[in-house]
């Protein structure tokens, strides 16, 4: 039987490693941080993205979303447009300097895990881990919306 606080550490610290890794890849080669990299990636995925849709994919705060985004703003890689359907929040798109930018990173995103997990596991097992955990993260979404 697997220990499950073992389990816990050994996933947290995986993480860690492998998100700093990447992040100091993209941040070398681009000037661009994995979480900026992430938020790209998310705005330039949905049309018509707001930072709702941000907070409810990434898991984090309304304030931690809209200051993100503004660095994005500042940056000039998106812009803020208003939502004629709902005046209360803003529509998010990815800006051509941004576009730009996104298209230069993802080789070097790619890049980065393939080499971090080469040799780790089969690429069969890489896939069941990917099943597994993409389990657990619905498991867990779902639980956070119902309390």
């Amino acid at each position: 039987m697997t220990e499950l606080s073992q389990f816990f550490s050994d996933l947290v610290r995986a993480e860690t490693r492998l998100y700093n890794a990447v992040d100091a890849r993209l941040r070398e080669q681009h000037g661009l941080a994995l979480g900026q990299y992430e938020l790209l990636q998310i705005i330039s995925g949905r049309n018509g993205c707001r930072v709702l849709d941000i907070v409810r994919t990434v898991g984090i705060t309304v304030g931690a979303a809209s200051k993100a985004v503004d660095r994005l703003e500042e940056a000039g890689w998106c812009r803020r447009r208003v939502n004629e359907q709902d005046r209360r929040s803003s529509l998010l798109t990815v800006t051509p300097a941004g576009a730009r930018l996104l298209a230069r990173a993802r080789p070097t995103f790619e890049q980065e895990l393939s080499e971090r997990l080469a040799g780790v596991a089969s690429e069969r097992a890489l896939d069941q881990t990917a099943r597994v955990l993409a389990t657990l993260r619905a498991a867990l979404e779902r639980h956070q919306l119902a309390e």
